[in-house]
């Protein structure tokens, strides 16, 4: 596996893979590495003969009080993981080679709507600094397909949505949410969590389980649903942030007619913020 930090030497790179004809997949990263991202390496030799993966910690989507500072950084571990799963490049710039200068993006990206709604409400220009650092990272890659795990979904639908919006040559490929045995979604920020925490942590994915049950038996008060579900998360031990049925398209509040929905949660326990989400089709 190459290691790359200069945009003009990964650009000279991959322009001669594409000379030899070479299709390529990306998965951009912020490191800390976990199985569900490795699965993105796996889903993306799928797709292309290429596989290039980016290790960047992105000032831009941390808001004020956020843990950018305390973002965990495993580079070395990082690297080990990503060259045992085949991936080919690994490019890991700085905020320097990013944001040159100023250290922050004069253009920025906006996918209105999207972006301002559940953790876009809860984590204000979050979405902005995702939409910013991917279109550029799209622009210096310029991969065929691009791999992002469905844990979050609506940060899958913005980048979805900006690449349909500037018309991007990028095919967007949604990965199935990696799980422990007990439901929790793989995430790095798990690793704030203590042993206790970890097996409490569970209870967001039954808790969203047992709503779309509900939900397939043909219960359709939603906002009830969604008001006894942060209760009994509260009761679990979580601090809510919010628990919404919406429509899969565009994230607005499901109705009775619509079948394509999505479940979307956020819950603090203990210093860590944990998503999740389930999508599907209602019976």
């Amino acid at each position: 596996m190459q290691l790359i930090s200069r945009i003009d030497a990964l650009r000279q790179e991959l322009w001669r893979h594409r000379l030899n004809g070479a299709s390529i997949a990306f998965i951009p990263t912020m490191g800390n590495l976990h199985e569900g991202h490795l699965q993105l390496i796996d889903r993306a030799h799928e797709y292309a003969d290429v596989v290039v993966s980016s290790i960047f910690v992105n000032p831009l989507q941390f808001g004020p009080g956020e843990d950018f500072n305390g973002y965990p950084r495993t580079f070395e571990a990082d690297q080990s993981k990503l060259a045992e799963r085949g991936c080919h490049v690994l490019f890991a710039p700085s905020v320097d080679e990013m944001y040159p200068d100023t250290q922050v993006s004069s253009t920025i990206v906006k996918v209105p709507h999207l972006s301002s709604i559940h953790c876009g409400a809860s984590r204000p220009g979050h979405f902005t600094g995702v939409a910013t650092v991917v279109t550029k990272l799209f622009g210096i890659v310029q991969p065929d397909y691009a791999v992002f795990g469905l844990k979050d979904f609506q940060q899958f639908l913005v980048i979805k949505q900006l690449t349909e919006d500037l018309c991007l040559p990028v095919e967007i490929i949604g990965a199935p949410i990696a799980r422990a045995e007990s439901g929790l979604a793989l995430s790095s920020r798990n690793g704030y969590l203590s042993a206790e925490q970890l097996d409490t942590a569970a209870a967001l994915y039954r808790c969203l389980a047992d709503v779309r049950t509900q939900i397939d038996n043909g219960n359709s008060h939603y906002s009830e649903l969604e008001e006894a579900a942060q209760i009994r998360l509260e009761e679990a031990g979580f601090k809510r942030d919010y628990f919404n049925i919406c429509r899969q398209q565009d994230l607005q509040p499901a109705t009775t007619e619509d079948t394509d929905l999505v479940i979307l949660a956020a819950a603090y326990m203990g210093q860590a913020r944990l998503i999740d989400n389930l999508h599907f089709h209602r019976l």
